[in-house]
């Protein structure tokens, strides 16, 4: 008889580590990692009509909005009914969650507590790679040359909000938004927090957490 498939999902505000724990967890026992920036950059090469609200937006510099994002989620969702997943940067809101609600039972929740000062400076030496979303940090993962991606040689850039005087305002709001959503999971039972300020501190518990839900395919060690 098959194995329960594992629906899990990773919260964190920008800065936490979110998409190096997941890649880790991905690596180490097998999930796949669904991130949603990855299919809202997909979306909008892909001509679909989320992608093309999405792109309406981020071309006028906003933020594409709750509806868009679930939208373009539920679709790749659907895709992956019989598989073994986890969610990086979805749900957001108490909206997403509830539309998430609609299609599947969620049995994991992680949830990254990163101190404010460590999120902030983390964001100010962030750079980014636009067309493929690549991350790089000028303190402890800084491209092979100055301001240029590693595999494209194309021009990295400092995003609006990831700019010193823009943090602070998107972090407050990313708490905002949060909040109820972790409150959500927490009254269900699933939500499991981890607090400090390095990934690598936060691991080996992240690691242990999911050993009891999955059989891991890689040692601790081996991520």
């Amino acid at each position: 008889m098959a194995s329960k498939l594992l629906r899990a999902v990773v919260l964190g505000p920008p800065g936490s580590g979110k998409g190096t724990v997941c890649e880790r967890i991905a690596r180490s026992f097998g999930l796949q990692h669904l991130s949603s920036g990855q299919f809202l950059r997909e979306s909008l090469g892909g001509g679909g009509e989320a992608g093309v609200l999405a792109k309406q937006y981020l071309e006028r510099g906003l933020l594409v909005p709750d509806h868009v994002i679930t939208r373009v989620m539920m679709a790749e969702l659907e895709k992956r009914r019989e598989q073994h997943w986890l969610l990086d940067g979805f749900p957001r809101t108490l909206g997403q969650a509830k539309a998430l609600d609609g299609i599947c039972e969620l049995d994991l929740v992680i949830s990254l507590n990163i101190p404010f000062e460590t999120l902030k400076d983390r964001l100010s030496a962030r750079w980014v790679h636009p067309a493929s979303g690549r991350v790089y940090n000028m303190d402890f993962n800084p491209p092979h040359t100055q301001g240029v991606d590693d595999l494209t040689g194309e021009p990295l850039v400092q995003r609006e909000d990831d700019r010193p005087e823009a943090v602070a305002a998107r972090l407050r709001k990313y708490k905002d938004a949060a909040k109820p959503v972790i409150e959500l999971y927490k009254s269900r039972g699933i939500l499991h927090s981890f607090s400090g300020t390095e990934t690598n501190k936060i691991w080996p518990y992240v690691y242990t957490l999911l050993s009891s839900k999955i059989p891991p395919i890689l040692s601790e060690e081996e991520h």
